[in-house]
């Protein structure tokens, strides 16, 4: 029973089993958590990051240990952390989790420094902490996009000159 569980936390709830792609998958399914989780204050919702940040941790590293290979592809709920990094701070519209998914995406893939470096930690931080990173890089950019640009809020309308914009 708690293999299970584990596996069930650790695979999004299964995303993780898709044959292409688990981890875009996964990051997708972190979006509508993301929406609930959204809706809780700031500090609160930093401090559920951080328990999840250590339970995705945990969970990481169990299911390495089931799946006998350290970051497994069916393991998502790296992901699923660091698109809720991603979005940290952000405001919440429809245009910014759009980007931040394709940036999470972006830096998730190529990995540019220092994440191939922390996949090398030991355990479920390497698996987890690369993530964590990738949603730093991600963040970054749209919290440059957010200063300069007004995204509009989500699900509501917008105006621009005299037309009004529904996202």
């Amino acid at each position: 029973m708690n293999n299970r569980f584990i596996l069930i936390l650790a695979t999004g709830l299964g995303v993780g089993y898709f044959p292409f792609a688990p981890g875009t998958f996964g990051t997708l399914l972190a979006i509508p958590i993301y929406y609930f989780l959204s809706e809780i204050p700031f500090l609160l919702y930093e401090i559920t990051l951080a328990g999840f940040f250590f339970l995705s941790v945990w969970v990481s590293e169990k299911a390495g240990a089931i799946f006998e290979k350290k970051d497994d592809p069916r393991i998502v709920i790296d992901e699923i952390m660091g698109f809720f990094v991603t979005m940290l701070w952000i405001p919440k519209t429809t245009l910014s989790v759009i980007l931040g998914f394709i940036l999470f995406r972006f830096f998730d893939i190529l990995k540019p420094p220092p994440i191939r470096l922390v996949e090398r930690v030991r355990g479920g931080y390497g698996v987890v902490l690369d993530d964590v990173i990738a949603g730093v890089y991600a963040n970054i950019v749209l919290q440059i996009i957010s200063f300069y640009f007004t995204l509009p809020p989500l699900g509501r309308g917008a105006v621009y000159g005299e037309k009004i914009i529904f996202v």
